[in-house]
């Protein structure tokens, strides 16, 4: 099978283009024969189709990029397979979609909602994003190159770090964990809280209620400690292994990659009971799953013609769909409780998440199994 892979190539810090590079990357090692491409850039995807002649083009992406990972590839007669993850509602390209002799999605929530909204799913089969040991990976926090993160964090040596990362950190469930710190600062005094943030307007949009429940905190409020800007891969490998807890209840997750990333530290991890999570995370053994306490339903959202609508236009839904969860602050609250008192739970957690991330998540292993998918599937060799 000859395969040609649709990402953000050459491969950017986002979600999409590690996820489109690790499956290029574990397919090559893997000794497919395959080749990458950016997703986008219409005459190297024609050159690719002339030269390689591939069986499939694998496009990494959401429905919006339907028109670069599906219309364009069967336009030149290539058999398009999108890997898609979900943003909480489908708009277009129902039809495109459901026609495809297969369609890989990331999670059970992302083909439900696909399905949801319309989608004929029957060709649609779960594929898991892969981690790379080489990238993430266990680091003492004796080690100088992490301490010195710790240091720089203003982390004493005798106190615990909560982590959540994320382009905000409010859609990573931050704000859940705040409330849920003014509980437990009541009983355990000892953390730091980072919030590692890129920055921009969906960070801005969240800070003032963010800061509100800082606030909240008193005496404790200089606790949290904010962290802005884009960091390789390599680098997050430090921030994670200079945690002790990776706090990430999700408000909308469709898989969840650094949660998976943090469990190959070695970190327990808090999530949330729905979405990706509940396939990333052992409730109980490599981490716990705090259950929803709310969902944020929409009656209506706003289509615009980058969706590949005529026009803007607002779509009014027939049934309200869900469009975010929220995580219950006192679960968290009881689960940060058990790991920042408990030394050797974090420690069994973290060594029970490493081998969960390597045997279900390696990279090369999610390459082969959606190699195996497709070739099943579409009757390749």
């Amino acid at each position: 099978m000859k395969s040609v892979i649709l990402y953000t190539y050459p491969p950017e810090p986002d979600g999409l283009s590690r996820q489109g590079d690790m499956l290029y990357r574990g397919m090559k090692e893997n000794g497919e024969e395959v080749m990458p491409c950016h997703l986008s850039s219409e005459f190297q995807k024609e050159w690719t189709y002339q030269y390689l002649k591939p069986d499939v083009a694998i496009g990494i992406g959401f429905w919006s990029h339907t028109p670069d990972i599906v219309i364009h590839t069967k336009s030149h007669g290539v058999t398009p397979v999108p890997w898609l993850v979900a943003d909480g509602w489908v708009a277009n390209y129902h039809k495109e979609l459901g026609e495809l002799p297969l369609v890989l999605v990331t999670s059970e929530w992302v083909k439900k909602t696909y399905e949801r909204d319309g989608v004929d799913t029957k060709n649609f089969e779960i594929a898991h994003i892969g981690v790379d040991k080489a990238v993430h990976f266990p680091i003492p926090k004796t080690d100088p190159r992490v301490a010195l993160v710790r240091k720089m964090l203003g982390v004493a040596d005798e106190e615990l770090m909560i982590l959540t990362a994320g382009g905000d950190v409010t859609s990573k469930g931050a704000q859940e964990v705040l409330k849920a710190l003014k509980k437990v600062d009541q009983e355990f005094k000892k953390w730091k809280y980072v919030c590692k943030i890129w920055g921009g307007a969906s960070a801005d949009d969240h800070y003032d209620d963010e800061r509100a429940l800082i606030e909240e905190l008193g005496e404790s409020e200089e606790k949290v400690i904010y962290l802005e800007g884009s960091m390789s891969p390599d680098f997050m490998n430090l921030l994670l292994n200079a945690c002790d807890i990776y706090a990430a209840p999700s408000r909308l997750e469709g898989f969840g990659m650094i949660q998976v990333e943090a469990q190959a530290c070695g970190k327990p991890v808090i999530s949330i009971n729905e979405m990706g999570p509940k396939e990333t995370i052992v409730h109980g053994k490599t981490g716990f799953l705090a259950n929803v306490a709310e969902t944020i339903k929409l009656t209506s959202e706003w289509a615009y013609p980058w969706m590949g609508f005529e026009e803007q236009k607002r779509i009014e839904f027939n049934e309200p769909k869900i469009f975010a969860y929220r995580a219950d602050p006192d679960e968290i609250a009881e689960y940060l409780m058990k790991l920042l008192t408990d030394e050797n739970l974090r420690k069994d957690m973290g060594e029970a998440a490493l081998k969960h991330a390597l045997e279900k998540f390696e990279y090369h292993k999610k390459a082969k199994d959606i190699t195996d998918i497709i070739k099943r599937r579409l009757k390749l060799s």
